[in-house]
């Protein structure tokens, strides 16, 4: 019964990995989905950004548009 018995543990053991597996490719999913949920957020406020620097916070122009006056 000794081959008997490492077979059985050995196929326990075979089912137990692919639960472990299993779990992880879900836990894996998930995070993925909230990686690119943040990357599309990220990317709202980069744009969001560019809009208030290009068309100046407040009213006041941005520094890339303010003209130097030398004299």
């Amino acid at each position: 019964m000794g081959v008997t018995e490492k077979m059985w543990d050995a196929l326990t053991t075979i089912i137990k990995m692919n639960d472990k597996v299993e779990r992880m490719a879900g836990t894996m999913k998930t995070q993925q989905e909230k990686i690119e949920n943040l990357t599309a957020r990220i990317i709202r406020l980069e744009t969001a950004l560019e809009i208030a620097l290009s068309a100046g916070i407040a009213g006041k122009p941005s520094p890339s548009k303010r003209l130097e006056h030398k004299t």
